[in-house]
């Protein structure tokens, strides 16, 4: 009789720590399922780089190599020049932004070097708005505007705030290139309620293979506490190593991040409201 109950007991305490263990098993595997799914279930956010591509419109070196990238970008076109027109128009046609890439006075150089119609430091409010409108009437299918040079121009609280009147009156958005960290534009397009994005990096400042390489990666670092980059490179001088640069960087990019156009970053930033066709 002792035997029997000795037996019973055994075999209901196997049976109590098999459930036991079956509870705990199937416990340890929810919290793996849970730890596992958790990066699925909080994913991180997607990361947007757009590359703007400044100085087209005086037939300059890597144009051609910069129109066959394998994504959209922005053009940035300047006014009045050479081959403004047929490089804006074919860089809508192939589907990229185009902005007006305007003239401004930078604090060292020569104005002769910034071309035609140019924004200069000591042109009355009248002439800055003629110059501006006729910058955007001369580049066709123009959606917004950044600076070229401009470290002087962009530091004038004046002068800003007409440009971007007018961009405002346009339905431009704004870009700052950043060539100066004593810009005004953040404080004055928020005054006056333009879209603003800002540069975060210079490709090609230095025209080498090795320097634009560089920069890509700290494109890469930027990416990895910011979920948009701003970045800007060049037809010229250094327009052909600049896209070779970036063909490979989109290659070994494009699963990790996307390649958007400005204007999907003010749209996603700011709304629709704020951006009017340009007519």
């Amino acid at each position: 009789m002792n035997a029997n109950r000795s037996y019973l007991w055994k075999k209901r305490m196997a049976r109590l720590l098999g459930l036991m263990l079956l509870v705990l098993c199937t416990s340890n595997e929810a919290g793996a399922a849970s730890v596992f799914a958790e990066p699925q279930s909080q994913t991180q956010e997607q990361r947007h780089i757009a590359i703007v591509i400044d100085d087209f419109g005086n037939d300059m070196d890597g144009t051609e190599e910069m129109l066959k990238l394998p994504i959209k970008f922005t053009a940035a076109v300047m006014p009045f020049m050479p081959s403004t027109q047929k490089d804006a128009e074919e860089a809508h046609r192939l589907g990229h932004d185009v902005i007006v890439h305007m003239p401004m006075e930078p604090n060292k150089g020569l104005k002769k070097w910034l071309g035609p119609g140019a924004i200069t430091a000591d042109l009355s409010d009248a002439e800055v708005r003629k110059r501006i409108n006729a910058a955007i009437d001369n580049v066709p299918h123009a959606i917004g505007m950044n600076n070229h040079m401009g470290s002087k121009v962009t530091a004038d609280e004046r002068i800003m705030r007409i440009v971007l009147d007018v961009c405002k009156q346009r339905g431009l958005f704004f870009l700052d290139s950043r060539t100066t960290y004593r810009t005004v534009v953040p404080k004055v397009s928020k005054e006056v309620g333009v879209p603003l994005l800002s540069n975060d990096v210079f490709l090609d400042d230095v025209y080498t293979i090795q320097h634009i390489s560089k920069q890509m990666n700290e494109v890469q670092k930027h990416l990895a506490t910011h979920v948009t980059c701003v970045v800007i490179g060049h037809v010229g001088p250094p327009g052909k190593k600049t896209a070779a640069v970036l063909r490979q960087s989109i290659l070994s990019m494009n699963a990790a991040v996307s390649f958007v156009k400005l204007s999907d970053m003010v749209l996603q930033s700011f709304g629709d409201q704020l951006v009017l066709p340009n007519p």
